[in-house]
């Protein structure tokens, strides 16, 4: 989810250095940096692979959902980062940005009627931003996302407009998304990624506004995913819906689109209540455009209502999402891009839907 525009802000606030920048005078290593490549066959292991995974270039955990704070309904983002820049990953120097951490926080409130959005950066180190690997423990500055021995998830982010401090709770095992976890994104093996999301993860914890702490309860979606290699040449961004259905069921549908608005790919995954799971082919997949919403920050067009058409070994289903409000787009310049990040419903189901590349073509 990082951009040349988020690559040229990292450059500017000094967490990314350029090669005649370098600490202690070392010359930049010879030819294109070495990321660790994505292949099918391996074999997720946990918690190990809840933590990170710094040989590879691109690394998110990504947790959406529903709250119910008093009367209110909301829906939240919590976003973690890590990008691995090309830089000489053997220089000794503690300022050396050899791994970068940012993040990006978001309230979905219906009454204020667009983002409340906070955000992070720094590059790793002196315990104040760490991915750390062996199981899920991130940190930049006061904001944390972890895992503890009772597999319970902790997550919190804010600013001085909202602080959100949440317990996720899994009610279900994760969920290998594409082939045991090999996840497809384009149509040469190597665009690809490994890919898990845990659905159903049951929120309690606060929500802080206004110096005024509130109780909050709901149901999360997180997805984490690591690459170094992952969309194709044509594509300038995707398509991406997760949805937590009321039979306990769990929806993952993406299309990646070319300039024009075709799917250069498309895949996710179906698993019924009955943990019965069906992985998408391209061909499988569908989503279809019923209105669209105009910012009027950016002017970027973003189709928001939308029909997800799928096809499974029992026929074809079909949930059609109406956004919990227009307005949820999110501008993370200069260190990320401008997206469309928003709580939706529709059909016996709640989510998340997530529309990169309309502002500006996105680039990983």
């Amino acid at each position: 989810m990082i951009g040349r525009r988020a690559l040229a802000g990292l450059i500017g606030a000094g967490l990314i250095l350029p090669a005649s920048t370098l600490a202690l005078g070392q010359a930049p290593p010879a030819g294109p940096p070495r990321f660790a490549p994505v292949r099918p066959g391996s074999r997720l292991r946990f918690p190990a692979d809840h933590g990170a995974h710094p040989d590879f270039r691109t690394e998110w955990w990504y947790v959406t959902g529903w709250l119910r704070a008093g009367a209110q309904t909301l829906g939240f983002q919590i976003t973690f980062f890590r990008t691995r820049p090309a830089i000489d990953q053997a220089n000794p120097s503690a300022f050396a940005p050899r791994q970068v951490i940012f993040a990006h926080a978001a309230l979905s409130d219906p009454t204020v009627g667009q983002l409340i959005h906070a955000q992070k950066i720094a590059r790793a180190g002196f315990g104040l931003a760490e991915a750390k690997t062996g199981d899920l423990d991130l940190v930049l500055d006061d904001w944390r996302m972890s895992r503890n021995a009772a597999d319970v998830l902790h997550a919190r982010a804010g600013d001085e407009r909202f602080t959100l401090d949440l317990q996720l709770t899994p009610s279900q095992p994760v969920l290998l998304q594409g082939d045991a976890g090999f996840s497809r994104k384009g149509p040469e093996p190597e665009q690809s990624s490994y890919y898990y999301s845990w659905p159903h993860l049951k929120v309690a914890g606060a929500l802080t506004r206004e110096r005024r702490r509130v109780a909050v309860s709901g149901e999360a979606w997180l997805d984490h995913e690591w690459s170094s290699t992952l969309l194709d040449a044509r594509a300038v961004g995707w398509d991406w819906v997760g949805l937590n259905l009321e039979d306990g069921g769990a929806l993952t549908a993406f299309q990646v689109r070319d300039a024009d608005g075709r799917a250069v790919w498309a895949g996710g995954s179906l698993r019924t209540g009955a943990g019965e799971v069906s992985i998408f082919k391209p061909d499988d997949v569908r989503f279809v455009t019923r209105s669209w919403w105009r910012s009027p920050r950016t002017g970027a067009r973003y189709p928001i209502a939308r029909d997800i058409e799928v096809r499974t070994s029992r026929g074809r289903r079909t949930w059609r999402l109406v956004p919990l409000f227009e307005d949820q787009e999110l501008d993370s310049r200069p260190i990320g891009p401008v997206y469309w990040e928003g709580a939706v419903s529709g059909d016996g189901a709640r989510g998340y839907l997530e529309l990169t590349g309309y502002e500006a073509p996105l680039a990983l």
